[in-house]
Formats: structure tokens, C-alpha cells, sequence
């Protein structure tokens, strides 16, 4: 079999538990990723899973793409290609699902898998590389993973390339490591680099991005990251931490933990979690021992839940917190609020990557008929984007000084 690879490839046909690549366009990782996983399959019977985070259809597979090596290297007629899968003479069979809809319960079905190719992994969360990375437990077996680069803060590039698991090959692949690039994409390139600078590294070249293209904050995180603002910030335990809350249950919760000195505001902690209860979060925040302050809600902290007939506030006040509810000046104000006390925020570095992430992604609507952005888009990063901006409107209401916890007796507040 006449079968040509590019010379970083090599790895992809030894013994690793981990084979990552990650570049810019035009490196040829995808093309490289399907040839050889169609040559290991041909070789010995093996299973193989080819997934990304979010596959409505078919269409949004690998599967042309390992068609079309199929029909380059001539085994048509090893491999039968059906709408939903490909299976081989030998028993191989590659299969095709999207993560974010899967379980802990309905992955254990891929077991059995030998290779898992995660395409255009920038995208996968980490919620879902929990489910399926220990799943993937028979012997040898492998997880593939290729991608172009995003932000810095995306659970792959945390995951296989700043912060290495053992048996983990990661190789960077551009445009430079393919020996077919060709011409109509090299003028591409070119022309990308003279009008096109500031985006010309991502695309090219592998290299993160500050923010997602449209990113509500993304001169102001580029600014926090360039300027030091994203660093090691330890809890100092003569300062009052405040805890700062976006409700949510089926939703994600997310919690800020800081610390004011003067004008300036620490970020030390970022949690996010969901169906958990509000006795749930005030037990895990009492258990780490903290100098606490007030405790902020959103406007919606004060409104009676129907069921239960008492407001989050009511009910966190009655387990022993200090609550506020954070000043509502409307959505628009809150963000122009966020903006100008960016610069006086520090990050704590790991603890709010979370938190980072999500503010790089939050971004608005886009109308397809004008094209002009709208409102906020509520998505999974929108969350983290809201606590953020409820920390900075609360802002002046922070202090250090000593509060007296909140007691009941059977004739009302002690």
C-alpha cells in the first residue's frame, strides 16, 4: 500500500495513550488522523469512535473524510460505508456520536472502543472529557485528539498541552509541516497575513486567541492578561471574603469569592455546579474556613419561590449569611459597569480559569438577516459572565469590616 505521510506523523503509529495535534489551517491533521486510523483498521480488527462535542447528523462527522482515504488508498472493497457507520472485512467498525448529549450511564456502551478521535476538540468541554476519558479503559486503547487552537483557557489546551497526562504526545502542526500544502491555500495565507494581521497567527499558526471573535470583554481580558492581571493571588485571611451568586438549577450556579483592598477587587475562587441546593453551598463554603463578608444575589434572590413560599435570600439568611441583593441598573449598564472596573481586578490562577474562559467567550446575538449584534447570547459561558458583572456592580458595597451573623429565635431575628 502506497501510502505517504508527513514526517510529525510518525507518532500516530506507535504505542501512546494520548496522540494529540494542534495547529493552524492547513496542516493536513485531519487528513493524517483518518489515513492512519483507516490503515490500523485494515491491518487488525479494532473499534473506533469518531467524536466531537456537538454532532447533529452524520454531516458533522469525520466520516466523508475517512470515505474519501478509503477510496484513495484503494480498499473499497475491504470496507462497506453505510449512512451511519463503516465497517470492515475484518471486523473493524468505526462509529460517529456528538458528546454534549451523552451520560455516564450511555457512554459505558463504548467500552469496548480501541480509538477514539476527538475532532475539532477546541470545542469539547471538560464536563464531557470526564465522561468519556475513563470509559475508554481496554487495553491499548487510545484517545485521539486534533484541533486548532482557541483560547488558552479551553479544557483541551489545559488539558494536553500545558498540562501533559502521562503517555501524551502532543505535537504542534502547521502549515509549514505539510509537504502538500498547496498553492491555492499558500496565496491564502498570504493574502491573510497582509490583510488580515491580527487573526493571521491564530489562523496560520496555531497561536491562542485572546478572545473569541465578538467577545463582549475581549480588549478589556486582553488588556488583564497583557497587564499581569491574570496571577497568583492568595487568599489573605485579614481581608473579608465575599461571595458573590447567579442563581441557577438546571442552569449552571456560579459563585465568585473575593477579596477589596482599597480599589481593588481579587478574584481568589470561581465555582460552578448545578442541581445543587442553596444548604448545599453553604455547607461547601463554610468548609474551606474563610474569613467571609457579605454574601451578593441577583435581583431575583429576593422573589419568593411558589413552592417553598421564601426567597434565596431569606433562606441563606436564616443559615447565618449577611445578604445583599445586588443594585439592578439594567443588563447594558451592568456590562459598561464590568468594563471600567476591569482593570482593578486580579485573577487567580488556576482556580479561576473557569471564570477567564467565560468571560473570553461571552458575546452577543448576531441577526442573520443584518448582521448587527443584539443581546447577550445565553449560553453556557453567560453565567460566569453575570456573577462577574453582579461582582462589579456590588463593588462599593465590599468592605473588611466585622459583621455580626444573622441568628433566629421563635420570636423572629435575634
Amino acid at each position: 500500500m502506497d501510502a505517504p505521510f508527513p514526517d510529525w506523523a510518525e507518532f500516530l503509529f506507535g504505542q501512546s495513550r494520548y496522540k494529540v495535534a494542534f495547529g493552524g489551517r492547513g496542516s493536513g491533521k485531519s487528513w493524517a488522523f483518518a489515513r492512519a486510523l483507516i490503515i490500523q483498521s485494515a491491518n487488525k480488527p479494532i473499534r473506533v469512535l469518531c467524536t466531537r462535542e456537538v454532532q447533529k447528523s452524520i454531516r458533522d462527522s469525520v466520516k466523508r473524510l475517512l470515505d474519501d482515504q478509503i477510496e484513495t488508498l484503494g480498499l473499497e472493497e475491504f470496507f462497506s460505508s453505510t449512512d451511519i457507520a463503516i465497517k470492515g472485512r475484518n471486523g473493524s467498525e468505526f462509529l460517529f456520536n456528538g458528546l454534549s448529549n451523552q451520560t455516564a450511564a450511555s457512554i459505558k456502551s463504548y467500552e469496548g472502543i480501541d480509538r477514539v478521535w476527538i475532532e475539532e476538540a477546541q470545542t469539547v468541554s471538560k464536563k464531557s472529557l470526564d465522561i468519556l476519558v475513563p470509559t475508554i479503559r481496554k487495553p491499548e486503547s487510545e484517545i485521539w485528539v486534533s484541533f486548532n487552537p482557541e483560547l488558552d483557557t479551553d479544557e483541551v489546551w489545559k488539558r494536553y498541552v500545558e498540562n501533559k497526562p502521562p503517555e501524551c504526545i502532543s505535537a504542534e502542526v502547521n502549515y509549514s509541516d505539510n509537504p502538500w500544502f498547496p498553492e491555492v491555500l499558500e496565496k491564502e495565507r498570504l493574502h491573510c497575513k497582509e490583510t488580515n494581521p491580527e487573526d493571521y497567527a491564530w489562523i496560520w499558526e496555531g497561536k491562542c486567541k485572546a478572545a473569541v471573535d465578538g467577545a463582549i470583554y475581549s480588549h478589556e481580558i486582553t488588556a488583564a492578561q497583557t497587564n499581569g492581571n491574570v496571577c497568583n493571588v492568595p487568599y489573605d485571611p485579614l481581608l473579608k471574603v465575599h461571595v458573590v451568586f447567579d442563581l441557577g438549577w438546571n442552569d449552571s450556579m456560579a459563585i465568585i469569592l473575593c477579596q477589596k483592598v482599597r480599589s481593588e477587587i481579587r478574584v481568589i475562587e470561581y465555582i460552578e455546579d448545578d442541581h445543587k441546593t442553596l444548604d448545599y453551598y453553604s455547607s461547601m463554603l463554610r468548609n474551606k474556613n474563610l474569613n467571609y463578608g457579605k454574601l451578593f444575589l441577583p435581583h431575583d434572590g429576593a422573589t419568593r419561590d411558589f413552592k417553598t413560599g421564601k426567597s434565596s435570600q431569606e433562606i441563606l439568611q436564616k443559615i447565618g449569611w449577611s445578604v445583599e441583593i445586588v443594585p439592578q441598573i439594567g443588563l447594558e449598564n451592568g456590562i459598561k459597569a464590568a468594563r471600567m472596573a476591569f482593570s482593578q481586578v486580579y485573577f487567580h490562577r488556576p482556580s479561576t480559569d473557569r471564570l477567564i474562559n467565560c468571560l473570553k467567550r461571552y458575546r452577543r446575538q448576531i441577526n442573520n438577516q443584518t448582521n448587527e449584534p443584539g443581546a447577550p447570547l445565553h449560553d453556557e459561558h453567560s453565567h460566569g459572565a453575570d456573577v462577574f458583572r453582579y461582582m462589579c456592580v456590588a463593588a462599593d458595597s465590599m468592605s473588611n469590616e466585622q459583621w455580626k451573623p444573622i441568628t433566629y429565635s421563635a420570636n423572629g431575628i435575634v
